[in-house]
């Protein structure tokens, strides 16, 4: 994987303002050997915005993988991750999941953006809306049978929850999503309530560090699925705490990000991403 350390502006988009500034790791995906950009994706009778990324020139239709955001909405790093895995040959797309409620760049804090956004976003929404970005995938160069997806944080959560809601997806990888947490009528379920239901095998990437995720909501969550005899993995990365993955912030732990980057492409490679 081709990747630029950089700093300051970067080209392509910003960091969403509760996320900034971006810290000195934060890496930047050239896009020469990719196609890139903005798009809409129609659901439910709106106009959903969305980036995308594939390879140049691609000669067949494309293994699908869906992104979803973090709490920050599709900014900088949510699109270098479509990117990166445009060069490892996906059709790569994040789908802006708030656009109904709220644009997260209005927001300066995190904890002002969860209470005033991101809890007001019901999950039958965001599930429903997933499906029609995998539709928009497969009428846009991407091959249905080998749908995948992968998010943080608050994706990370959103991927256990979808790999339960489609029986078309091939594989999921979720990184440090909340596991267990308190319900509410837009929140009414957690990965740990739906671990029966996986119809995809599912691969979560935590830290062992996180103090939002305690380490005892993970072996809950182990052993859910293992009384569901769940075809699921769970790694816990020890000297790692939230957002890891996460370059643009002083959370990165680059072994464990560079780590869990590899077991998402074999993991996609072994279970979705062959014909």
């Amino acid at each position: 994987m081709k990747e630029e350390q950089a700093t300051g502006h970067l080209p392509g988009g910003n960091f969403a303002p509760a996320a900034s500034p971006p810290a000195s790791t934060v890496l930047h995906t050239p896009d020469d050997a990719i196609q890139a950009g903005e798009t809409s994706i129609p659901t439910r009778g709106e106009n959903m915005p969305a980036y995308h990324a594939r390879p140049k020139d691609a000669a067949s239709s494309l293994p699908i993988v869906i992104v979803v955001q973090e709490i920050f909405g599709v900014h900088e790093h949510i699109r270098d991750i479509c990117r990166r895995l445009a060069l490892e040959g996906y059709l790569a797309i994040a789908p802006e999941l708030y656009f109904r409620q709220g644009d997260p760049n209005e927001y300066a804090d995190i904890p002002t953006l969860f209470s005033g956004l991101v809890s007001k976003v019901p999950d039958a929404q965001v599930l429903a809306d997933l499906d029609h970005v995998a539709n928009w995938a497969a009428r846009n160069g991407g091959d249905a049978h080998r749908l995948m997806m992968t998010g943080f944080c608050w994706g990370g959560r959103i991927t256990w929850l979808y790999a339960a809601h489609n029986p078309q997806l091939k594989a999921a990888v979720a990184w440090y999503g909340k596991l267990v947490g308190e319900k509410s009528l837009n929140s009414p379920h957690y990965p740990v309530d739906v671990a029966i239901n996986l119809n995809a095998p599912v691969l979560g990437l935590y830290g062992a560090e996180d103090t939002s995720i305690p380490p005892e909501t993970v072996e809950t969550m182990r052993h859910a699925l293992r009384a569901a005899n769940a075809n699921a993995e769970i790694i816990v990365y020890p000297e790692a705490g939230h957002a890891f993955n996460a370059d643009y912030r002083p959370s990165y732990h680059e072994e464990s990000a560079k780590d869990g980057w590899q077991r998402m492409l074999q993991w996609f490679v072994r279970y979705g991403a062959k014909k």
